[in-house]
């Protein structure tokens, strides 16, 4: 996947597990850093979301593991929207090593919802159009 890379950490020892690699859930947890720092990249912050009357529910999270960081190791995390439909989005993530090498790559699903209803809503399009900005291209729009 060639995504850009719009955030960066360093493994703390909490996320490693008895094998003093990084233990597998947390990559869901690098995956919603990874999104909430894409939102700020855009101009489109978790914030302007609630302000707008909208949220993003995760509906599907697949992630496949490539390589192990352990402790004190470099990660980049990359995140682009692949696609956008009505009311979902799929976004494409990457995590590797600061050394380059693969550890995991993976989708997240996201509907969006109206504030109040909790129903899905349709995805605003000043956030399409941010993201298209950001991304140097419009994600796939097909129909939900």
């Amino acid at each position: 996947m060639n995504v850009p890379v719009v955030w960066e950490s360093r493994v703390r020892f909490e996320e490693t597990d008895r094998q003093g690699v990084v233990f597998y859930a947390n990559y869901v947890t690098f995956q919603d850093e990874t999104f909430s720092a894409f939102l700020r990249e855009i101009g489109y912050s978790y914030e302007d979301v609630e302000a707008a009357g909208w949220d993003m529910h995760v509906v599907n999270v697949d992630i496949d593991y490539r390589g192990q960081a352990s402790f004190a190791d470099e990660l980049t995390h990359g995140y682009r929207i692949e696609r956008i439909g009505e009311s979902s989005m799929t976004g494409e993530y990457v995590a590797r090593r600061a050394d380059d090498e693969l550890l995991v790559e993976g989708t997240v699903t996201h509907v969006a919802v109206d504030s109040e209803t909790g129903e899905p809503t349709r995805i605003p399009d000043g956030f399409r159009d941010a993201v298209a900005a950001f991304q140097q291209r419009a994600p796939e729009q097909p129909g939900d």
